[in-house]
């Protein structure tokens, strides 16, 4: 198995490839051995010392670490964790992947226009960058949107979010005025 690797914006996280799917739809996002007790591969990445959060999107896997670690002594742990993953033959998840950008009947058609947009025209040139924006709300104008991956805690996601995203929102869909981004449950 090769596993490519690609830098992000983010410096503390790097996008693995394995050149598999990863997750058939949906994305998982885990900073915790707690949170990634229905994931093999999750928990066996986070008990790297140094992996502060793992990420599963369609073909990649993002791994973030903390600033006192270097990816040069990381990057091996990581890799072989993957590998011996995958020579396992365990699932990557058990259960359900988070999907909440998928369009419900109990959206009405400004939620739909805008989760249809983030889905279409955001989300493909996040995933390149190794991360995921996952729709929270609309009220009163103001989407709100959780940042996750490589993106979450990135230095260049509020300029993504603001010069970006809100701006695209803005000109195809009036109702919105502002776009903001979740705030952070670490």
């Amino acid at each position: 198995m090769f596993i490519q690797t690609e830098d992000t914006p983010n410096p503390n996280t790097l996008k693995f490839i394995p050149g598999l799917t990863v997750l058939d739809k949906g994305s998982a996002e885990f900073d915790s051995l707690e949170m990634a007790k229905n994931s093999n591969l999750a928990t066996i990445l986070l008990k790297v010392q140094g992996v502060n959060r793992v990420f599963f999107g369609y073909d990649f896997i993002s791994v973030s670490k903390n600033d006192d670690f270097s990816w040069d002594v990381l990057k091996p742990s990581v890799l072989t964790g993957i590998m011996e993953h995958y020579s396992s033959g365990k699932p990557i998840l058990e259960g359900e992947t988070d999907n909440k950008n998928e369009i419900s009947d109990d959206d009405n058609d400004t939620i739909r226009q805008i989760k249809e947009l983030i889905d279409q025209r955001v989300r493909p040139a996040v995933a390149m960058d190794g991360g995921d924006i996952v729709f929270c709300s609309f009220e009163s104008g103001v989407v709100t949107l959780e940042m996750k991956g490589a993106c979450a805690g990135c230095p260049s996601s509020t300029a993504t979010l603001k010069m970006g995203i809100e701006n695209m929102l803005k000109h195809y869909i009036p109702e919105v005025i502002e776009v903001k981004a979740a705030e952070m449950q670490y």
